[in-house]
């Protein structure tokens, strides 16, 4: 619940904020220069401003900026001090990335760090170089970076509809929002496309595709929007802050405040009791509409509100709802003074227009006016430069329906009457009891103290039964002192007229002190309201923290829900195939087809809402920061709870905290499990390694003296052919060993490619000569041609794939007709890759595996796990190891008219030019 804070500063407040300026003064500054694609001039602006920051005394240090060989970013990145960039070996090759540790040491007064969005090569001590410069800040460098706005998360998908181009490095959407500085670098879909056709942004063979992908204008005229409206999102925070900042120095120095500055010209819409509130709400929802800008509705609720009939309670209520439906951001404040709790929202929210409803005119409204000056010239005379909007009464406009329906009519509620009834009563009875007591004092005491005790009386009136009735025993207490001490004793009549003094200075006197006990009584059950549902959040956190189970988190939760709102609550989760689990103790009146639609939808449902309005129940989705969590079903004690928003504020943050809690527990589970994982696989490559080469040892040794014993003595034909059965088998067990020797080797991560210009002709043929003994009789037909230029690759690893797959297709290509080649072989290249394809001619992959291709490079997977096929599925997972290290791509198809086909590519540069080829220059 929102309130108007008074003058005195709130002491943990300003703790808080003295924290912050403490953190944010030893935190370095962020400043992004943002733009809406590649090619407007981020690092352009950057270097240009690093060379004022450096004419100006600072120390600026280039940790990495990436230039692209543009000659004008080049020329001004001169004169800069450049940090040495760290070298990161990876599978053979060596990656340039951000060298942290440099940079901490030589704690520049600022450090250029160019593409923010950009993924570290692995093994480096961040994932993402975001990452990286959190780290620098942390440590109080200032840091200037570069973004694109495609690269923010919650954009993804957006800019992949609007571009059709998947961006897979992104940014959390909080390093853009919680930066110091952000600078808007833009030009328009014209310039842009005049640089890309200049040669500015790519290289003309690049621009000229990204002029028919990324670099339409379409795409470009929408990206620039985005990137603008985000700009202005995070400046109109910036205003927000500042002005709250400022509202607060003002009252602590001088109490002055500071009116709302219209720079988005949000709306505040103010929503009373009275008939016609919903009609100003809908008024404030189509200008809000109209002018495409926020809009916000507040309720005050002060001391007198407070005594409102349930009928007109829920009437507000009602309207708060309709509110939130039509898109305003609803609040409930507290105060005493409409008008002033209004303008500090208004203030808050950075409003400058309010819009309020008529007052419905009455026969002694004119002289109440005159007396007690409506809420429009208060505000106008507390905020002269506020724009506020009166909308006119009607009475054609559908009236609002009861929003909890007959759970609203069947709820208990005791009648209005009889509660005044007993508050009047009791005033009456404090002042007939104070009467009593007072009078054997007469004697002893003089009227001055009796006179303080009927004061006493209103007091413990006020605190105890509010306003109304203190100001009856103000008036009651007047009369009673009156009536009984003043002479004639008996009588109303006064004997002095200098007691009329004293009957008005103590009827005034009582009527303030029961005003202001009443005020204080408010504002104390407010701040106790607050306190409660603080203490409820803290010590739900608390308990969430120590949980390491989903059974723990649902228990805390439920008994944290219950007691904020009483009633029954229920926590109900799904299972592994996003399925709700139905526990056995279920309440009957509790319908799992409601919580499974809330859990398939993402919505909330049941009582109080416009899904199923007439269910007992009140389902919210358990929403985590990656999914869905599960369903938090509740049933309140007292149903209009569930109307007011600070009520549903609190349960969306118990919520909250149980979903998170329930991802926590869930990432721990796959943690552990992906440690056991880990150990499992190392184990069983440990193992694998060991027995491959206790064994190949013996088998080479058996295939030696069974190759001997063929071919050293006469043999008969049936002794001959046993003797090359046993080399058969033998070569078979090898190449098992030497599968499982080779999956231990890729998995153990340390392969080392040797990356050579290869010759792809002496690499097939080489191949088929080393799967010769597997193939046998069947024939291969390589299709490679002529000018086949040189590619750089493994040979040693490349042939084994070409064996591997050849031998897979004499295991599986069975069934080929004997006027065609049993396995086809072709290479071809594009102008950035090189395709090797082996095909056979049998009956192709299995109907299983269609739509599942890519499972059949996994390893110890078999196209049929039936089969008489000799193998235990791994050559295929040796291919695709092999060919990923490669940072190529290997696919399996079933071939047209019949076999499969499986696919290699491997991406290519242009070869070097050999040493006695002639190098063209030009001639002047």
């Amino acid at each position: 619940m929102a309130s108007t804070p008074d003058s005195r500063q709130d002491p943990d407040a300003l703790l808080a904020r003295l924290n912050e300026e403490s953190q944010a003064s030893a935190r370095g500054k962020l400043r992004i220069y943002f733009g809406a694609n590649a090619g407007v001039g981020k690092t352009y602006a950057m270097l240009a401003a690093a060379q004022n920051a450096q004419r100006a005394g600072q120390r600026v240090l280039v940790g990495v900026v990436e230039t692209h060989d543009r000659k004008d970013t080049m020329e001004l990145q001169a004169g800069l001090q450049v940090l040495p960039l760290q070298e990161i070996a990876y599978r053979g090759q060596v990656l340039l990335e951000l060298d942290i540790d440099a940079a901490l040491a030589a704690k520049p007064d600022v450090l250029l760090v160019d593409e923010l969005a950009h993924s570290n090569a692995p093994g480096s001590r961040h994932p993402k170089r975001w990452q990286d410069v959190q780290e620098l800040l942390d440590a109080g460098i200032d840091v200037w970076t570069a973004l694109n706005v495609q690269h923010l998360e919650s954009l993804n998908g957006t800019v992949g509809a609007i571009t059709g181009v998947r961006v897979n490095e992104t940014v959390p959407d909080t390093v853009l929002d919680n930066a110091d500085e952000i600078v808007l670098v833009d030009v328009t879909a014209d310039e842009l496309l005049a640089r890309l056709k200049a040669g500015k942004v790519y290289i003309p063979a690049q621009a000229e595709r990204a002029t028919q992908n990324f670099f339409r204008k379409g795409n470009l005229i929408a990206l620039r929007e985005i990137a603008l409206r985000r700009t202005a999102e995070h400046v109109g925070d910036d205003v927000r802050s500042y002005r709250q900042h400022m509202m607060q120095t003002s009252r602590q120095h001088n109490g002055a405040d500071h009116s709302a500055w219209n720079t988005s010209g949000a709306l505040l819409v103010c929503v009373g009791p009275q008939a016609g509130a919903e009609h100003a709400v809908r008024t404030a929802a189509r200008l809000a509409g109209q002018l495409n800008v926020r809009w916000h509705a507040a309720y005050v609720e002060t001391p007198a509100l407070q005594r409102l009939s349930p009928k007109d309670r829920d009437r507000t209520l009602a309207v708060l709802k309709l509110a939130e439906e039509l898109g305003g951001s609803t609040a409930v404040l507290t105060g005493d003074n409409i008008a002033q709790a209004l303008l500090q929202h208004a203030r808050t929210l950075n409003c400058a227009t309010l819009v309020l409803g008529r007052p419905i005119p009455r026969p002694w409204s004119g002289l109440w006016r005159v007396l007690i000056p409506t809420l429009t010239r208060q505000l106008a005379t507390l905020a002269p430069a506020l724009d506020v909007m009166e909308v006119g009464f009607t009475e054609s406009v559908r009236k609002l329906a009861q929003p909890l329906g007959r759970l609203a009519e069947e709820a208990p509620v005791t009648s209005v009457w009889e509660s005044q009834w007993a508050r009047y009563g009791g005033a009456v009875a404090a002042c007939l009891l104070t009467t009593v007591l007072t009078q054997p004092m007469l004697p002893r005491f003089d009227l001055a103290n009796i006179v303080m005790l009927f004061l006493l009386c209103v007091v413990f009136v006020a605190v105890k039964l509010g306003r109304g009735p203190a100001s009856l025993a103000a008036v009651l207490a007047v009369a009673s002192f009156d009536f009984f001490f003043v002479q004639p004793r008996m009588s109303l009549a006064v004997s002095d007229v200098q007691y009329l003094v004293t009957f008005g200075v103590m009827l005034v006197v009582g009527l303030l002190i029961g005003q202001l006990t009443a005020n204080l009584r408010f504002s104390a059950n407010v701040s106790a309201s607050r306190e409660q549902r603080a203490q409820a959040l803290f010590e739900l956190s608390r308990e969430l923290s120590a949980a390491l189970q989903w059974e723990q988190v649902v228990a805390m939760g439920e008994a944290a829900v219950q007691r904020t709102f009483g009633g029954q609550a229920k926590v109900l989760l799904p299972d592994t195939h996003d399925r709700l689990i139905v526990p056995s103790d279920l309440p009957a009146d509790l319908d799992s087809s409601v919580a499974d639609w809330v859990l398939r939808n993402g919505q909330r449902a049941g009582m109080a809402t416009s899904t199923l309005p007439s269910n007992a129940w009140h389902y919210v989705p358990l929403q985590a920061p990656m999914r869905l969590r599960g369903v938090l079903a509740l049933k309140p004690a007292q149903p209009r709870w569930l109307l007011i928003p600070e009520q549903v504020q609190q349960l969306d943050t118990l919520a909250r905290q149980i979903a998170i809690a329930l991802e926590r527990v869930h990432y721990v589970e796959v943690a552990q499990g992906a440690v056991v994982q880990m150990e499992s696989e190392r184990l069983r490559n440990t193992l694998l390694a060991a027995m491959s080469h206790d064994v190949r040892t013996p088998l080479t040794a058996l295939i030696g003296q069974a190759e001997s014993l063929a071919s050293s003595v006469p043999l008969t034909p049936d002794q001959h052919a046993s003797a090359n059965a046993i080399s058969h088998e033998a070569r078979e067990l090898s190449t098992l060993v030497g599968n499982l020797l080779e999956m231990a080797r890729l998995e153990s991560g340390q392969v080392e490619l040797h990356l050579e210009w290869q010759s792809v002709e002496e690499v097939v043929g080489s191949a088929i000569r080393a799967a010769r003994h597997a193939l046998g009789a069947l024939s291969v037909h390589t299709v490679i041609a002529a000018d086949l230029p040189l590619v750089e690759f493994d040979a040693a690893l490349m042939e084994r794939v070409l064996v591997n797959l050849m031998e897979n297709a004499a295991k599986y290509g069975v069934g080929t007709p004997l006027h065609v080649p049993a396995i086809e072989l072709t290479a071809q290249a594009t102008p950035d890759a090189l395709e090797l394809r082996v095909r056979d001619y049998g009956p192709g992959l299995p109907r299983a595996s269609s739509g599942k291709e890519v499972d059949l490079f996994a390893k110890f997977t078999r196209g049929k796990n039936e089969s008489s096929t000799r193998g235990v599925g791994l050559g295929l997972a040796i291919c695709k190891a092999v060919v990923d290290a490669h940072k190529g791509r290997i696919s399996a198809h079933n071939a047209d008219g019949g076999g499969a086909e499986f696919t290699i590519t491997l991406p290519r540069r242009a070869p070097p030019l050999a040493p006695d080829e002639p190098i063209e220059t030009d001639q002047a």
